[in-house]
């Protein structure tokens, strides 16, 4: 194929581009420069011999050119962890961003559009397994402007579409789980709650091979699937992986859910007339919080995805990667 992959420079579309060009295909990674991560992802790819476009999702122009050099599309550019920026910058960039992405590709006639939703859409899931069918209802405005954007495709959208929602994603060159990799390696480790709410956390290279299917799968046009790994895990045996991953003893201490759940509201409600970003906000909560766990029964059946990294492997692999590259 050739494939135009937004969000080149972020975690996992880094990985997608990688593995679509160690496969052959020829790839236009399309992403930002704002971080030294960003950076430090650029410079892999282009010494993989991938092409680089550096830009934006509201120059249009650039979309339109870049969908002509493509047949497939995979879009994993988001507004996602930025702070002290207001809503509609969200909205801009994931809602209209998409459209004229969408747009574009309708106008390139491309064969495949693959979005990367999030199973944020699904907002503070209850207990019991979640599928496609599930209630959304996302609880900020990340999770929020996804599910706009979601709309926009299936409405939009001429061409053949495939919505993925991803779920918590994790392996080499992960820069957000490194946060808890660095406190189970260097110190005490807080517990919020009783550690038990659970996570579905997918693999990087899983994910991946989730996503390439997607792009070839009759079956999965006009649909909309979830992938997740192949275990559920909780937020305790997440922690005990890493620290065996790491072979570090678990020093950990429990803290109290309510009252930090509280001090969270309270920041928020008093930094948002003042226009800062709040240093305690619920978001930082919702690794202790938030339950998910979900039927993969669809993505089996449609794109014949089995992921096969449970997490104490992901985790050994990603301590290896990190140790490597000097993170920890």
């Amino acid at each position: 194929m050739r494939a135009l992959v937004t969000g080149a420079t972020g975690f996992i579309g880094a990985r997608l581009a990688e593995k679509l060009a160690a496969d052959g295909h020829e790839v236009i990674a399309f992403g930002a420069e704002n971080t030294p991560i960003e950076t430090a992802r650029r410079s892999r790819l282009e010494e993989q011999g991938i092409r680089i476009e550096i830009g934006r999702l509201e120059d249009a122009a650039l979309l339109a050119r870049l969908a002509g050099e493509a047949d497939t599309i995979f879009h994993l550019a988001a507004a996602q962890h930025e702070s002290n920026v207001p809503d509609e910058y969200f909205r801009s960039v994931n809602v209209g961003g998409t459209r004229k992405l969408v747009e574009a590709a309708n106008s390139a006639g491309v064969s495949r559009f693959v979005y990367g939703s999030t199973i944020g859409v699904y907002g503070r899931a209850v207990n019991g397994r979640l599928d496609e069918s599930s209630e959304t209802r996302p609880e900020n405005v990340y999770g929020r402007t996804k599910l706009e954007a979601e709309g926009v495709v299936r409405s939009t959208a001429v061409v053949p579409w495939t919505i993925v929602r991803i779920s918590e994603t994790y392996g080499p060159g992960d820069g957000r789980l490194i946060k808890l990799f660095r406190a189970v390696n260097d110190g005490v480790v807080p517990i919020i709650g009783d550690g038990g709410n659970e996570h579905h956390p997918v693999y990087v290279d899983d994910l991946v091979a989730g996503l390439v299917l997607a792009a070839e799968s009759p079956g999965a046009v006009g649909e909309t699937i979830v992938l997740a790994g192949s275990e559920v895990v909780t937020t305790r045996g997440m922690i005990e992986a890493v620290a065996e991953a790491l072979g570090k003893p678990l020093r950990s201490v429990r803290l109290p859910l309510t009252p930090l759940l509280l001090a969270a509201v309270v920041c928020e409600t008093g930094c948002r007339p003042l226009g800062v970003s709040p240093p305690w906000h619920r978001r930082r909560l919702d690794f202790f919080v938030k339950r998910f766990a979900f039927s993969q029964d669809k993505a089996q059946r449609l794109l014949g995805y089995r992921p096969s990294v449970p997490f104490r492997q992901g985790a050994r692999e990603t301590a290896d990667w990190y140790r490597r590259n000097g993170d920890l």
